[in-house]
């Protein structure tokens, strides 16, 4: 008999009773496996009770939820995520209800790892108060598809279901951290459309937190103007790394995926590979999970914390995957101010007030008293008032003369919900694509999808604002060259002038934004990808072009990551890779390919490097000091060129490529052939090793592995690990600057303790094909596992199979999870009061 947990939930009303836990479910899974008879009990409880689902988790943890209907699957959903990430779920309630402060302490630290905000929790409470209003999120219910609304209703009863088992003194041992804490609150449903929307503006306002939670009308009269030149002249001495996101350098959350078609496939099947880059740490993580509802639905795949859906997945019809999208999702407005009252802003020749909001933060004084803050915070006709720095430089100021407002398309989609219910209800790839147009509630991610027997399709089907690039010059105003040079494509337009508010296309399904026929797709029979660069080379052999600035940039260098994965199908599909077997991809080596742990910076430049330096036995870094390099010749002389766990010397190149990634691609200092828009692939090349930087980059690469505990000659293994388990397990992979397509990102970036300390990169991973009978054959990974729980028996299982590269079969069929190893079941209903 499998492990059995029998969930009886404890509702309101008299009619209903609760039952109990058959088992603590911090109990290690069964092996064996489920009876006839317990199959047969649990549809003989689904028969006879009003509301109803079933439960049964696989093993490394994937729960299998049957439900009648969507309130039924959301509520084992919610309480499913609760048993396996309950104090990380209770941390964002507080978030997204503004109550850090009042239970964190005001000085604490609030950080978004996916978008590199970092900030305090008084300043994350206000921005959040001031953004997930009744009136911002109403929108959000009200247009909401009917199975979002029972879906979320469902989601907060099972979460608190197990909430209340907690504080009944239930499941001893588990989440320790908050199980006990005053902070630990019941949902309400109101919580799951702040999600929705916070989720709505990951890549767009809540960049913002500090400029617009501090903005403030001046205190005195403040007749300045912007130092334009000055402006100019300092940012381009800054690095795009040292520009906050989405306003420059690489994205903080990244992606990898591949739709390859019958001309692509060894098989003649399509095959289908995702793999997001994201934070191991907070909501943005990826939660595995098989849903069924009725007799209509089913869909296995990967959320986000919080969300009632499957966001990246498959099923017998199709499978698709995302990544994060170029284009931006907000525009700036400057707005001319009435010298008099600062706020008051000049629309079509009259003066509007902004609106104005009183808020007031409980805060946990340090002697454990509670104190008040309070703020007035501001919002003109597009969005809230903002002030904004880039590198320590002013660039947006609010004075007597102008001031800067933010419009945030994503803020207004309430579509974001129902594109992915009516998603995981798609019943073909044609039904799909229509849906990606139609719906257009996709808030920042392309999208690659393919089927069985199906083309590879791409788009970038997304929440774009409607600003052409003819209006972007018309609209400009004296800081708009600044934002050319901090963010090519980012809008920066005259707030005064009702022309210059966004256009809405005919096939758009909201206003302000861009309809599909203005947005980038294409459908192959061969292959598409995104690796997070633009749209513009999906498939190099038909470049994507004609589109508005703000949505990407076309005919202009690929990043190493994004070359990588071109040349890695090209090779397949050519046999220049020289794996064995014919040409074309089948599951076995698209997944030996994506976890190879090649680096395409080594591919381009190792050779030329230590042919130009070694002979010379030491170099000057950029400190001036002699540096000895003998050492670090002889290990990259032996290096296999990979990152994998018993590969030594991959950490000298990566702190020696750390120190050339600054470099603008097209620097005389860095390649020598220039970059061809006819071979994105291919170039540039050539590294200029005779350039004072790129040496001085060596030497300082290598000085930094001397200055620390770390030897030369150090595997991988031993020396990159994952940073949030509680035990040490070592992994393979390397950063996307230095051109891995495996990735392994420990942010920030110190070698003191002698490890790189993994807390960011591959995270949720499938690979889907489909069998001859048409059901998907998928694979993969939570690279992280699918528990942020030490006690729970999820916590860490999949990252060693992980750290292995023991692919994890994912069940589909009820005779593949029947079957498995670790079933552990359980049955939640309501049982009639009799």
């Amino acid at each position: 008999m499998a492990h059995t947990k029998s969930i009886f939930p404890l509702l309101l009303g008299a009619t209903l009773m609760a039952g109990c836990l058959s088992d603590s479910s911090s109990q290690a899974p069964s092996s064996t496996q489920p009876s006839d008879d317990s199959a047969r009990n649990v549809a003989g409880d689904q028969q006879q009770n009003p509301r109803k689902a079933t439960l049964r988790r696989t093993s490394f943890g994937i729960p299998h939820i049957e439900a009648k209907d969507f309130n039924g699957m959301g509520y084992a959903y919610g309480y499913v995520q609760a048993e396996d990430n309950l104090c990380l779920l209770a941390r964002d309630t507080l978030t997204i209800r503004g109550l850090r402060s009042r239970y964190l302490g005001p000085t604490g630290d609030y950080t978004i790892p996916s978008n590199g905000t970092s900030t305090t929790n008084l300043n994350a409470d206000f921005f959040w108060r001031a953004t997930l209003t009744a009136q911002a999120i109403a929108p959000f219910r009200n247009n909401s598809d009917q199975e979002v609304l029972d879906a979320s209703s469902g989601y907060v009863e099972g979460f608190n279901r197990y909430v209340q088992e907690i504080r009944d003194g239930k499941h001893p041992g588990r989440h320790e951290e908050c199980r006990n804490a005053e902070w630990l609150l019941t949902l309400e449903d109101d919580d799951m459309y702040r999600r929705y929307l916070r989720l709505a503006v990951l890549a767009s306002s809540s960049v913002f937190i500090d400029g617009i939670a501090s903005a403030q009308p001046p205190a005195t009269a403040d007749l300045s103007q912007p130092d334009i030149e000055g402006l100019i002249n300092a940012l381009s001495d800054v690095s795009g790394d040292a520009l906050p996101f989405p306003v420059g350098g690489e994205l903080p959350i990244g992606s990898n995926m591949y739709g390859l078609s019958a001309g692509a496939s060894r098989t003649g099947e399509s095959i289908l590979f995702g793999n997001p880059h994201f934070p191991w740490k907070e909501t943005e993580r990826l939660y595995l999970a098989h849903l069924k509802v009725g007799d209509d639905t089913e869909i296995m795949g990967a959320t986000l914390y919080g969300l009632p859906a499957v966001l990246i997945g498959f099923n017998d019809h199709l499978a698709w995957s995302h990544t994060v999208s170029t284009a931006y999702r907000f525009t700036f407005y400057e707005l001319t101010l009435n010298p008099a009252d600062p706020t008051q802003y000049l629309y079509e020749g009259e003066f509007l007030d902004m609106e104005s909001s009183d808020i007031t933060i409980e805060v946990l004084e340090s002697d454990g008293s509670i104190g008040q803050r309070s703020r007035t915070l501001y919002r003109s006709k597009f969005g809230p008032m903002l002030t904004f720095e880039a590198a320590g430089l002013p660039i947006l100021n609010w004075t007597s003369l102008k001031a800067y407002t933010l419009r945030d398309a994503n803020a207004e989609n309430d579509r974001l919900m129902n594109q992915f219910f009516r998603w995981n209800q798609a019943n073909s790839l044609d039904e799909f694509i229509e849906l990606h147009g139609s719906v257009l509630g996709v808030p920042w991610v392309n999208t690659v999808a393919t089927g069985p027997g199906q083309p590879a399709y791409y788009g970038d089907v997304t929440v774009v604002p409607n600003v052409p690039d003819a209006k972007v010059a018309s609209c400009a105003t004296v800081l708009s060259p600044v934002f050319g040079l901090l963010a090519p494509g980012l809008p920066l337009l005259d707030g005064s002038r009702a022309e210059c508010e966004w256009d809405t296309d005919a096939d758009a399904p909201a206003p302000g934004i861009f309809g599909v026929g203005n947005l980038p797709t294409l459908t192959r029979s061969d292959w598409v990808h995104n690796c997070n660069d633009s749209y513009w080379a999906t498939n190099p052999a038909q470049p994507l072009t004609g589109f508005a600035a703000i949505i990407g940039d076309e005919e202009t260098p690929r990043t190493l990551r994004t070359r990588k994965c071109m040349q890695q199908v090209e090779e397949r599909i050519s046999g220049a890779d020289g794996l064995p077997g014919s040409v074309g991809f089948d599951m076995d080596n698209l997944q030996s390919v994506v976890l190879n742990s090649t680096v395409q910076s080594e591919q381009l430049a190792r050779q030329s490097v230590l042919d130009a330096y070694c002979p010379i036995g030491v170099l000057l870094s950029s400190s001036g000091q002699l540096v000895d390099i003998s050492g670090a010749c002889e290990v990259l002389t032996q290096w296999d060129g990979s990152n994998n766990l018993g590969s030594a010397g991959g950490h000298i190149w990566r702190e020696f490529w750390r120190g050339i990634d600054p470099l603008p691609i097209t620097s005389p200092d860095k390649w020598l052939v220039p970059f061809d828009p006819a071979d994105p692939v291919n170039t540039p090349a050539g590294l200029n090793v005779v350039s004072p930087l790129i040496q001085a980059a060596f030497a300082d690469g290598v000085k930094r592995i001397q200055d620390s505990p770390i030897a030369l000659n150090a595997t991988m293994g031993e020396i990159q690990q994952s940073g949030i388990h509680n035990t040490a397990i070592p992994l393979f992979g390397g950063e996307g600057f230095e051109g891995s397509f495996t990735i392994a990102s420990s942010r920030p970036n110190d070698l003191r303790d002698g490890t790189y300390d993994v807390n960011y990169g591959n995270s949720y991973i499938q690979t889907v094909t489909w069998d001859e009978g048409g059901a998907p054959v998928a694979e993969g990974f939570v690279t992280y596992s699918q528990s942020t729980d030490p006690a729970s028996p999820y916590y860490k299982d999949m990252t060693e199979a992980y750290s292995k590269k023991q692919w994890i079969s994912f069940p589909y069929t009820d005779e593949a999870i029947r079957s498995d190893p670790g079933l552990v079941q359980y049955n939640l209903f309501e049982r009639a009061n009799n």
